[in-house]
C-alpha cells in the first residue's frame, strides 16, 4: 500500500514492519530485563518468629502435641526465609526456575524460603587483558593490552543471557582490542595522511575502545565505567627496524632545522657585512664564504681555524 503526500511517496506496508518490528523489540526487552523486588523486613519476621516459638513451647508444656508441632514447622519455615543482604550486593530470585525478581536494597529480610538465591555482586571490577599480538592497519605486529573498569548493570541478562559473565566479557574484551588495533596505524610514520593514530591520539582511541567494548557486553548487561590501553609497542620481531627508521626520521627532521637555521644566519652575516660596508664582495666571494660558512654550521664535527697570511685570492 502506498500513500501519496506532495510531491513524495509513503510505503505503508514497509513502515508497518519497521514499526512492529522496533515494538517487538522495545516489548522483549522489557519482557527479559531486571525487575526489582522489595522484600519484607527481617525484624518484622523475627518479632514473629519468637512469638511463633512461645506458643510452640506453650503447647508442648501444656501437652497440645499438634498444635505445637505445626508452629515449630511454622518457625523453622520462617527461618529459612531469613536473609543478609550485604552493600552492593543483588539477589536474584528464583521460583522453581522461573525468574521472580532481583534484590538490590542490603540489609536484613525475610523472602520466599523456596527461592532460589544467585549472589551477584554489583560492585565495580577491574580486568586488564595480556598482551596481545596483533596487526594493526598497516599489517604491522603490535603488542597491545588494556584495562576495563566494569559493573553488573542488569542482573537478569548477567544471569541468563550469557554463560559465565566474567568470561564473557574477557573474550569480547580481546576482540574489542583486536578490532581497535585493527582500525588505526601505529603511528604517523605508517600513515602520515591518518587523523588518529594509536600511539599519539591517546583520548580518542581509549574513547572509541570504550564505545566498542561498552556495545559488546551490553547483552550480558555490563557497564563500563573506564576502557583504557595500557601497553602498546611494536612486536619484538619488527621493533629493531622500527626504532632504526624512528631514529633516521629524527636525524632527517634535525638535519633540517639545523640547515634552515644555517641559511639565515649565512644570510643575516652578508647582509650585514653589505650595510656597514666592512668588505666588498663578488660572487665568487660570497659564494667561498657561504660554502665555508655552511660546512661550518652543519657540520658533525668541530671545524678547525684556519689562519689566512697571504691575500683573499691565496
Amino acid at each position: 500500500m502506498v500513500c501519496i503526500f506532495g510531491s513524495g511517496t509513503v510505503d505503508l506496508y514497509h513502515y508497518d514492519i519497521i514499526l512492529i518490528s522496533d515494538l517487538k523489540i522495545f516489548f522483549m526487552d522489557k519482557l527479559f530485563a531486571e525487575k526489582i523486588r522489595k522484600p519484607i523486613s527481617g525484624y518484622v519476621i523475627l518479632v514473629l518468629e519468637v512469638v511463633v516459638v512461645a506458643m510452640a513451647f506453650m503447647f508442648m508444656v501444656g501437652g497440645v502435641t499438634a498444635p505445637g508441632v505445626v508452629l515449630w514447622l511454622l518457625f523453622i519455615f520462617l527461618v529459612r526465609g531469613l536473609l543478609v543482604i550485604p552493600p552492593n550486593t543483588a539477589k536474584v530470585l528464583l521460583l522453581f526456575g522461573k525468574y521472580e525478581g532481583t534484590v538490590r536494597e542490603s540489609g536484613f529480610f525475610w523472602m520466599n524460603p523456596f527461592y532460589q538465591r544467585l549472589t551477584v555482586s554489583m560492585r565495580a571490577r577491574n580486568f586488564e587483558s595480556e598482551q596481545l599480538k596483533v596487526n594493526d592497519k598497516m599489517g604491522n605486529p603490535v603488542l597491545i593490552s588494556m584495562v576495563l573498569v566494569w559493573k553488573v548493570r542488569d542482573t537478569y541478562r548477567a544471569s541468563f543471557e550469557v554463560d559465565q559473565y566474567e568470561n564473557f566479557i574477557k573474550v569480547q574484551t580481546d576482540s574489542a582490542v583486536r578490532k581497535l588495533a585493527a582500525s588505526y596505524p601505529y603511528d604517523h610514520f605508517e600513515d602520515e595522511r591518518a587523523a588518529v593514530t594509536l600511539s599519539t591520539n591517546f583520548d580518542e582511541v581509549n574513547t572509541s575502545l570504550e564505545r566498542e567494548t561498552a556495545e559488546r557486553l551490553e547483552i550480558a548487561g555490563i557497564e563500563v565505567v573506564e576502557a583504557r590501553i595500557t601497553h602498546l609497542s611494536y612486536a619484538p620481531e619488527i621493533a629493531g627496524a622500527m626504532l632504526k627508521r624512528q631514529q633516521a626520521s629524527a636525524v632527517v627532521a634535525a638535519r633540517h632545522k639545523i640547515v634552515e637555521g644555517a641559511v639565515g644566519m649565512v644570510e643575516a652575516a652578508l647582509h650585514l657585512l653589505s650595510a656597514k660596508q666592512i668588505i666588498e664582495l663578488d660572487e665568487e666571494k660570497k659564494a667561498a664564504m657561504v660554502s665555508n660558512l655552511m660546512v661550518v654550521l652543519c657540520g658533525d664535527r668541530e671545524s678547525q681555524p684556519v689562519v689566512n697570511t697571504g691575500t683573499l685570492n691565496h
